[in-house]
């Protein structure tokens, strides 16, 4: 293959739709996600709640973004990502800038459900889309880069308002506040004047090159299967049920974890939330490092690895103490935690996305990531809300945080079966043999 050349229009305007696109995710994940999660301690204290009640807030915005992220791949492969990205980041802020005047508990599962809307109209689905348009030979690191962004945030914003949650004379209600209004600063002018669908629109050609890649000609003739025909494929369910016991796993320790290390772990305010933006940071690490070898080595063995990093994250949490399996207490286990565990969730977070597009291709990729998002976000939904339900019930999280294990374990044997489709036997979304198309030989 003769290597291809960069070309001489000047800039890439890629780069500026991939550092809008990062901003905007940065900020949906921040504020939708991360940021409430770390201020579960407080809302606890503020409302009268208990765990199951508040964990049910982040379930509920799971189990929008899910439910909504079907119908967002139909309106992105119809409408373009664009547009959907605009409403959703516009929603994002209207939802933020209403969230610290709260004062009842069902106007804070209305915001939050709010918070799920914006999760798939201004979060990792519709960006990956968004990047996959402009990048082919680096979207693994672009991708990486983008993903890298929503840990950075969790890693900075509850650290950034901290002073003011912790403050007496303000809260928690000004420290939201304060997020807020940088996603209007930031992230609402970004994307409404300067991100763009696709290079053609600049002029340009997707990494900058000099001629269209050889396939996308007609973007009616983008190389991968449909929904229908992945759907028809074990790589599909595959790939849908690993990321459902995944994100599961993910989604009970990012919720629950500030409030283990604060109830049981018996650490204060501050370091609980150190080692909770610890986690985030060291995502990002995870987070680059899994894009970066995703563009060196296939992507569903680099997504095995990450999985299995993630396992051994969880298993962390316990220790062996004479007479039996315990959660553990120590400091440095628990720093020991957040890096192994955060390296792991970065890279599995990252993996699922690229295993998607090295899978089925950008012919559809807005619907057959929908249906993905849709599966594991339902897993995310049951982590949260029952893990939350069995802490109250079990009085520890000993029994919880054991289920959490079980299911990383199952995610990351699910993975093994998943083999990206062989793209030349399809034309123009039809399988070139009446038969759907196995699974390929090159996947591994």
């Amino acid at each position: 293959m003769p290597q291809a050349k960069r070309s001489g229009q000047g800039f890439f305007y890629g780069w500026i739709v991939s550092g809008g696109a990062t901003l905007s995710y940065f900020f949906t994940n921040g504020v939708a996600y991360y940021l409430p999660q770390n201020l579960f301690p407080r809302l606890m204290e503020d409302f009268g709640l208990s765990v199951s009640q508040v964990s049910l807030a982040g379930a509920l915005t799971f189990m929008v973004g899910g439910l909504s992220a079907p119908l967002a791949g139909l309106l992105i492969d119809r409408f373009g990502a664009v547009r959907v990205l605009k409403f959703g980041i516009v929603l994002l802020a209207i939802t933020a800038s209403l969230y610290p005047f709260t004062t009842a508990l069902w106007q804070l599962y209305v915001l939050h459900m709010g918070f799920g809307v914006t999760m798939v109209t201004a979060g990792l689905m519709i960006n990956v889309v968004l990047l996959s348009n402009w990048f082919n030979l680096k979207r693994g690191m672009v991708v990486g880069v983008l993903v890298a962004g929503s840990s950075l945030a969790g890693f900075l914003l509850p650290n950034m308002i901290s002073g003011l949650v912790a403050s007496p004379d303000y809260g928690w209600r000004w420290g939201f506040g304060l997020a807020a209004a940088l996603i209007w600063l930031l992230p609402v002018p970004a994307v409404l004047l300067f991100v763009k669908e696709k290079p053609a629109d600049v002029g340009q050609f997707p990494d900058g090159l000099d001629h269209v890649p050889i396939g996308h000609e007609d973007p009616e003739a983008l190389p991968g299967a449909t929904l229908r025909q992945a759907m028809r494929t074990t790589t599909l369910w595959a790939l849908a049920f690993g990321s459902f016991c995944l994100w599961f796993s993910i989604s009970s320790v990012n919720s629950q974890i500030t409030i283990f290390l604060e109830q049981e772990a018996g650490l204060p305010i501050r370091q609980a939330t150190l080692l909770y933006s610890l986690v985030l940071g060291f995502s990002v690490l995870g987070k680059f490092l899994f894009g970066w070898l995703a563009d060196h080595r296939p992507p569903q063995q680099v997504m095995i690895i990450a999985s299995l990093v993630l396992l051994a994250g969880c298993l962390l949490l316990f220790e062996l103490p004479a007479g039996g399996i315990a959660l553990t207490t120590s400091v440095p286990q628990l720093a020991l935690f957040t890096l192994v565990y955060g390296l792991g969730f970065g890279g599995a977070f990252t993996m699922i996305q690229l295993v998607c597009v090295a899978s089925f291709g950008q012919r559809e990729l807005g619907k057959i990531l929908g249906f993905v998002i849709f599966i594991d976000t339902m897993g995310a939904v049951l982590g949260i809300a029952g893990i939350g339900m069995l802490k109250d019930y079990t009085g520890a999280y000993l029994v919880p945080f054991g289920i959490v294990a079980l299911m990383a374990l199952v995610g990351a044997i699910n993975m093994w079966f998943v083999r990206p489709l062989d793209f030349r036997q399809y034309s123009n979304g039809k399988p070139a043999d009446p038969a759907i198309v196995a699974v390929g030989s090159s996947s591994r």
